[in-house]
């Protein structure tokens, strides 16, 4: 039965997996774009290394964008200002001026002399600018001849748009659907309208100037004005009407020969020709055959993926919360180049794609880091511009950026990276750029700009590592350190309530450490499981030896088999308390394996004393196990039970730590505690001599001096 179980637990796991694998395939080649793609690569600057290529259809040469912003440029600061001519406002204004004229006339002193002020004539000329018109003239006349020549001049408002240009500063004058070209200097203002008043009325009498002037200065209204609308169509309608091409390219017609150099002029032809074909593929090509081929492709790159796990890192196959994070990163990243490309104004240099390499090297192996990238970056060199410059570039900023992320443990390697990062893009992309163009002043800075904004972007690893820990019970170096820490409500927990575990944890953490750190592994690791491993004890301390001051419980009870239960019984409660508190797997594995199927020897032998005839069976004496299965497992085994040991010793000297500690380890390998460990015989000798050593150190044994 429990095999049954065992094969449908593990056939439901691989297919999940088997669901995995067709989710990432059908979401990738979903994001993909349905456009064809162009099979050839012209790097500009070097030789055509491909067959002579001859125009199969005709095709526009396009020209290249920093020229149409440049036409943009011209056509918008060409650009003629338009304004409109108001004439019924001016009619209004001198039909206002003909009112209040009649309305003021009878209480002024001309109108004693006379019965109507058009009675008499007082102006005998009009001065107009270099004009003088000889006739005679009476009030109303001489105002709404003034008021007529200043409207039909034009007083012009002035806008912003206008307001420091020279008077020199051609616009064009909208009036009655009929537009005129003129220059600013042309108009008046109203300060300009005031001036000529003052000048045609200087030289009359003063109450003639005192009665008509303010009358006329009244009149005085702004007639043109700035159409901002209709010149905004001007303009759009110019930059519509502006050409994208620059000539054409007949079918039959040789496009470039084998061995020629790509030149701009050529690069230019073969961009517009790659953009006509891929066009032209949309619309005739068949989109389902561009999505199979897409999916063959893109089948076969996470197929290489998957099969580097099941070959080489099968602890990461195994688990499939590990595979679902491996394709879910590489998919997002498709993802967010496939938007970045889709928008023109984005340039697929900003998205920050180092986040991968950096988040894989922290929850796994260089190894698997620089692999998932290239396989992720090759996949998005399909819909990449300049596919192969890409794909170098990010290979090396990726590849750079792994060397850089050995452990995270500080928030400053993540911004040194990312420094790293930005060096890494912009000296390649220089490199390439003087390859292709020749010249350094002719290479694009902008795109320095782009991967600084890129490896800026990047610094938001540090909060996705977070994420990304809870969400797929990843455990980071931070993790760690945050357990390792001994105010951490668990460990301070044991320091209060079972003190002697607590010093015991401690000590056996500095062995196992310190041991680690000589044949290999994780030391940071090793640290923070061995504080833990005991954790169990906080059930019943008191059973335990090193938490006792006199009074031992196990005398009371006086029964073997119940002492050792409770003593076995402190790993399986150490499990419980570990995943009720939420710690990592791979620290419960530690408390799991670091008594192995050992027995409690003493609690075996009092047994055999009480009962001499009875044959008793070592696994009711024996811890459930497994067994260490790794390196660091096996080492705090052996520090745990030395360490526990040399508390025993009377007289802790040299020879007699160095005999405890090679009877011990000696002792687990007969028992075949470390036959499922990657541990070797060598690394078994040295973790000894580094715990002969951490011992004479704790118990500061010296040489005896002679009397």
């Amino acid at each position: 039965m429990s095999s049954l179980l065992s094969n449908i637990r593990h056939n439901q796991n691989n297919l999940f997996k088997v669901v995995l694998i067709i989710v990432c395939i059908s979401a990738i080649s979903f994001i993909l774009p349905r456009a064809g793609s162009f099979k050839y690569e012209y790097p500009e600057g070097k030789p055509w290394l491909s067959e002579d290529l001859i125009a199969p259809f005709d095709f526009p040469i396009y020209k290249d964008k920093a020229e149409i912003e440049k036409e943009k440029l011209e056509t918008n600061s060409n650009a003629k200002l338009y304004f409109k001519v108001n004439s019924d406002l001016a009619e209004q204004k001198i039909k206002q001026f003909k009112d209040e004229l009649a309305s003021k006339w009878e209480n002024t002193s001309f109108s004693k002399n006379q019965s109507s002020f058009s009675a008499k004539k007082l102006f005998k000329r009009i001065k107009l600018d270099e004009t003088i018109l000889s006739q005679e003239y009476d009030f109303q006349e001489y105002g709404t001849y003034l008021l007529n020549y200043i409207f039909n001049k034009g007083i012009l408002k002035i806008d912003d748009i206008i307001e420091n240009k020279e008077d020199s500063f051609q616009i064009i004058i909208l009036e009655k659907n009929i537009s005129k070209d003129k220059t600013l200097g042309e108009f008046y203002t109203i300060k300009k309208a005031f001036d000529f008043i003052d000048s045609e009325l200087k030289d009359k009498d003063k109450k003639i100037v005192d009665f008509l002037q303010p009358l006329l200065e009244n009149a005085l209204v702004q007639n043109v004005i700035y159409a901002p609308e209709l010149t905004k169509k001007i303009q759009t309608d110019a930059l519509t009407s502006l050409s994208l091409t620059r000539g054409k390219v007949n079918s039959g017609e040789n496009i470039i020969r084998r061995g020629d150099i790509v030149t701009s002029e050529k690069a230019e032809i073969l961009d517009s020709f790659k953009r006509e074909y891929i066009e032209l593929i949309g619309k005739s090509g068949n989109s389902s055959y561009v999505l199979a081929g897409q999916i063959i492709l893109v089948s076969i790159m996470i197929m290489i993926l998957v099969g580097f796990l099941y070959f080489f890192r099968q602890e990461v196959f195994v688990e499939n919360d590990k595979i679902a994070f491996i394709l879910f990163i590489a998919t997002a990243m498709v993802y967010l180049a496939s938007s970045s490309v889709a928008i023109d104004r984005i340039t697929i240099y900003i998205l920050p794609f180092c986040i991968l390499p950096v988040l894989m090297r922290t929850f796994f192996d260089v190894r698997l880091a620089i692999f998932t990238h290239i396989i992720t970056i090759i996949i998005i060199g399909f819909m990449a511009p300049n596919s192969f410059e890409f794909i170098f570039l990010q290979i090396v900023a990726g590849i750079t950026s792994i060397y850089f992320i050995v452990n995270i443990r500080k928030r400053s390697q993540i911004f040194f990276t990312s420094i790293i990062i930005f060096l890494s893009y912009t000296i390649t992309y220089l490199g390439f750029s003087i390859i292709q163009e020749g010249d350094p002043a002719k290479i694009d800075y902008e795109n320095i700009a782009w991967f600084g904004a890129s490896a800026l972007i990047t610094l938001s690893t540090y909060p996705l590592m977070y994420v990304f820990e809870k969400t797929f019970n990843f455990m980071t170096d931070v993790t760690l350190m945050e357990l390792a820490d001994t105010n951490s409500p668990l460990l301070r927990k044991l320091a209060e309530e079972a003190p002697g575990t607590f010093q015991h944890s401690l000590q056996v953490a500095n062995l196992a450490e310190e041991a680690t750190h000589k044949v290999g592994g994780n030391p940071l690791l090793m640290r923070t499981a061995a504080l833990y491993h005991d954790i169990g004890k906080l059930k019943n301390p008191a059973f335990f030896i090193e938490n006792q001051s006199g009074l031992n419980p196990h005398d009371e009870l006086n029964d073997p088999l119940r002492s050792s239960k409770i003593i076995v019984n402190h790993v399986i409660d150490g499990i419980e308390m570990a995943k009720k508190h939420n710690l990592p797997e791979e620290i419960i594995d530690f408390i799991r394996t670091h008594h192995g199927t050992s027995t409690t020897g003493y609690f075996y032998k009092i047994y055999q004393q009480q009962n001499p005839g009875e044959k008793v069976a070592r696994a009711r004496f024996a811890y459930p196990g497994p067994t260490p299965f790794s390196k660091e497992t096996s080492i705090l085994m052996m520090a745990d039970a030395v360490e526990a040991a040399s508390r025993s010793l009377d007289k802790p000297n040299e020879e007699a730590l160095k005999t405890l500690v090679e009877t011990i380890i000696d002792h687990q390998a007969l028992e075949e505690q470390f036959v499922h460990a990657d541990i070797t015989f060598k690394d078994i000798s040295d973790i000894k001599k580094i715990f002969i050593k951490k011992l004479m150190n704790i118990y500061h044994v010296r040489i005896e001096y002679p009397k």
